[in-house]
């Protein structure tokens, strides 16, 4: 006892910690699974923000490259470009407004070396009447060149005149680009900063285009060059060019940082000397235009592109992941891992419950088998001795009956035989002279003969002793004797002759058929039997077929009747078998078989008795 409780509660503790561990490691896959599906949320949206960002600046730059375009445009569709109409059409633009990133709008007109002098004699003219101050303009930088490409024209106009009258085509990297753009006929988008307005974190690029003659072909680099009459570029801030950018994004402290990684520049965004080109920053200041990047696994980053007419931008977007979390974000995987741990260890003690009832269950359910079991066999044990009673009972019955039959033969047929001779004789003496006396002995020798006959039937009841001479015999005998009782006709069918069989078997064959016609007396209401007895296979078998009403539902198992159960329990014990059965068209069969070789002896061996049989039988 003390063991199975040890062990009971070594199953429960092992238990106990394994759905600990099992609910503990739910709980935890739980927690990594919401934390990362947050996780996963936020980046999306900070992506989807970041994407956002990225097509307002490709917006924008488009619509200053749209601004360059319509302005080359006028330009080309005018005869004479004056200052004035130049001015008028940026006015009407109104930068300010519409353009806040620009700050100057310039022409530079290509002069060849001839015109030179001329062209700055009239480009003094012009700017001197737009200040209203006498102006003493010159090419810049000093020097005698082929060509020039000269700023001509700039709106608005910078304060004392300065721009006016450089010489664009002096400095041999920006000059070989904008050859570059006159044979190409496209956009040229500056990969350097313009120095005189660039201040830290605050860059300034240019943008320009080239302008060729109204009416003119330009399908080869030829035609292109002959012409071509200047360059049209444009001056922007990057930082107001992104001004409103970061306003447009829903999320606190996000940071974003371009960079020029076009010509020039490596893969990383570097020049010559390995400096990154930080063209914006908006976490940078005068002090520190370009902070280190925001890094670490607390933190979202992506890079997207941005083409600036062929010339590429990256931008890198970063933002502390606290900053896209709500305050539910915080507890939400908590929560679940709580919910994960208690939910499991309710499941996990909903199955453990279970499966304790399954193999309580299971357990009483073997002690229940193991115990009908038992039972079971101690029920065939106690059928078995019943039926060994029974057949005991029959045997002691019948050996009974025999026994009395010949006692009743031995002793009462003799002392009647002895006193039917001795009424003979008297009453032959007293014939002639006595014939009161012979009368009277007369008269008592039919009474002794009257008395031998009631003797001989009841030796009879008891056991028949045509028995003595065969089960066949006593079958016919029986059979008759019903017959000429009865009136019912009886047919007998038995093709074998005399059987021999134990003195048991044949009395219990014997006494089913005095079963069966009794039966067929009390309740079939028949006009008509058959009886077939059979030998096969060491099988006997025995038939009673009648035409009378046949079995009631239920007849054979009415209470108080015994004559069909009789008749089961004495073949049964023989190790035969017994079927009961109406017929269709009316009557009861009762067949019964049983083996005759090799058959169950009685329990009881046969006591001989002595004496001969008398007369009277």
């Amino acid at each position: 006892m003390a063991t199975t409780l040890r062990d009971a509660f070594s199953v429960t503790r092992f238990s106990f910690w394994a759905g600990a561990l099992v609910s503990s490691l739910v709980g935890s896959l739980l927690y990594l699974f919401t934390a990362r599906s947050i996780e996963g949320d936020a980046e999306a949206r900070f992506i989807s923000h970041a994407r956002h960002a990225q097509s307002v600046i490709n917006v924008r730059v488009k619509s200053y490259t749209d601004l360059l375009r319509a302005t080359g445009s006028m330009i080309q569709s005018t005869t004479v470009l004056t200052h004035k109409s130049f001015h008028e059409f940026v006015t009407g633009l109104d930068l300010t407004r519409n353009y806040p990133a620009i700050d100057y709008i310039n022409y530079a007109v290509l002069v060849p070396k001839a015109q030179r002098d001329a062209f700055v004699s009239g480009l003094s003219r012009d700017v001197s009447q737009i200040f209203g101050t006498p102006v003493d303009l010159n090419i810049s930088p000093p020097g005698i060149r082929s060509s020039y490409l000269v700023v001509s024209f700039i709106e608005p106009a910078p304060p004392g005149a300065r721009y006016f009258g450089v010489d664009l085509m002096a400095n041999r990297y920006f000059g070989n680009q904008l050859s570059e753009e006159r044979d190409r006929g496209t956009i040229f988008s500056a990969g350097s900063p313009i120095q005189v307005l660039s201040q830290p974190n605050n860059i300034y690029l240019g943008m320009r285009m080239p302008v060729y003659r109204e009416g003119q072909s330009v399908e080869t680099v030829e035609q292109r060059r002959a012409a071509y009459t200047g360059s049209l570029g444009v001056a922007f801030s990057v930082r107001k060019l992104l001004h409103g950018v970061m306003d447009e994004i829903p999320i606190g402290g996000l940071r974003m940082t371009l960079y020029d990684v076009g010509p020039g520049l490596d893969a990383q965004g570097r020049d010559a000397s390995h400096k990154l080109l930080t063209l914006f920053d908006s976490h940078g200041t005068p002090a520190d235009p370009t902070p280190p990047l925001d890094a670490g696994d607390d933190t979202f980053s992506v890079t997207l592109p941005i083409d600036f007419n062929g010339r590429l931008w990256k931008t890198i977007y970063s933002v502390p992941k606290s900053a896209l979390y709500t305050s539910f974000d915080g507890y939400y995987p908590k929560l679940m891992m709580a919910f994960g741990f208690f939910g499991s260890v309710l499941l996990y003690a909903l199955l453990h419950t279970l499966t304790s009832s399954r193999r309580a269950a299971l357990g009483l359910a073997r002690e229940m088998t193991s115990e009908l079991r038992e039972s079971q066999a101690k029920l065939q044990l106690s059928h078995q001795k019943l039926r060994r009673l029974a057949d005991h009972a029959y045997q002691i019955k019948e050996m009974e009956r025999k026994r009395i039959a010949r006692e009743i033969h031995d002793d009462l047929g003799q002392s009647l035989l002895a006193l039917r001779i001795d009424a003979e004789l008297l009453a032959a003496r007293t014939k002639g002279t006595h014939s009161h006396l012979h009368k009277r002995a007369r008269a008592t020798l039919q009474q002794i003969d009257t008395t031998i006959k009631s003797v001989r039937q009841i030796i009879n009841d008891l056991r028949p002793t045509v028995l003595d001479l065969g089960l066949s015999a006593a079958v016919e005998w029986q059979v008759n004797q019903f017959q000429r009782r009865t009136g019912i006709q009886c047919d007998i069918q038995d093709d074998h002759g005399e059987i021999a069989l134990p003195d048991h078997c044949a009395t219990a064959f014997f006494r089913i058929l005095q079963e069966s016609l009794t039966n067929i007396v009390r309740h079939a209401n028949a006009t008509r039997v058959k009886v077939e007895l059979r030998l096969n296979g060491g099988w006997l078998s025995l038939t009673v077929r009648d035409n009378g009403c046949g079995l009631p539902p239920g007849g054979r198992n009415k209470y108080g009747s015994f004559g069909l159960v009789g008749i089961e329990e004495r073949i049964v014990i023989l190790g035969g078998t017994c079927a009961v059965f109406s017929e269709p068209e009316g009557g009861t069969t009762v067949m019964v078989s049983a083996p005759v070789v090799g058959g169950p002896e009685p329990a009881l061996s046969t006591q001989q008795e002595q004496g001969s049989g008398s007369a009277v039988i």
